[in-house]
């Protein structure tokens, strides 16, 4: 039996969900909805098909004492939704600064889960950063919608490749000062 690794990483609430740190249990789910092609198709590393192991490999870096990623899982169990919504993490970056990255399970789309899950993230700024930014693909404006009213700021555009697609796709970039 595999022991859970000690996350040093809070739960932060919200009315409707709480952002709580990765679990092995989480694997069935996570792997359900990132494996569908509409959820791999917004991220930059979610591959499709989703090969075995992928969700494995990934909650074990989320896990991982030494990480350069805090990753929460956006549970809804407190609302009778599902124990994992969708997955949110912040990347350290140089400079006291992090990106944040986010995936909602299609079944939440325009729940405004991932406009809370942002929200919460930036007020409650768990790795004292001074900024935090983020891209996302143009063919995806509501992901883009849901920075815009958590107080990003659109800096220009990028492009950055996105492994489901095998394709580099045009993003916005923003930021948001803490």
């Amino acid at each position: 039996m595999q022991m859970e690794a000690i996350i040093n990483q809070p739960v932060i609430e919200t009315a409707r969900f709480d952002l709580r740190p990765v679990r092995r249990s989480d694997l069935g789910l996570i792997e359900m909805y990132a494996g569908d092609a509409r959820v791999a198709m917004t991220t930059t590393s979610i591959p499709h098909p989703l090969p075995p192991g992928t969700i494995e490999a990934f909650i074990n870096r989320a896990m991982a004492a030494q990480r350069d990623e805090d990753v929460w899982i956006m549970d809804g169990m407190k609302s009778g939704w599902s124990e994992v919504m969708g997955v949110i993490s912040l990347l350290r970056l140089d400079r006291n600064q992090s990106e944040v990255g986010y995936w909602v399970a299609p079944a939440f789309w325009n729940t405004h889960v991932a406009s809370d899950a942002v929200q919460a993230l930036v007020e409650a700024n768990p790795q004292g950063n001074q900024a935090i930014s983020a891209s996302v693909f143009h063919d995806n404006p509501a992901s883009a919608k849901v920075l815009t009213n958590a107080g990003f700021v659109y800096l220009g555009d990028a492009e950055t490749y996105c492994v489901a697609r095998a394709a580099a796709v045009p993003t916005w970039t923003y930021s948001r000062k803490l």
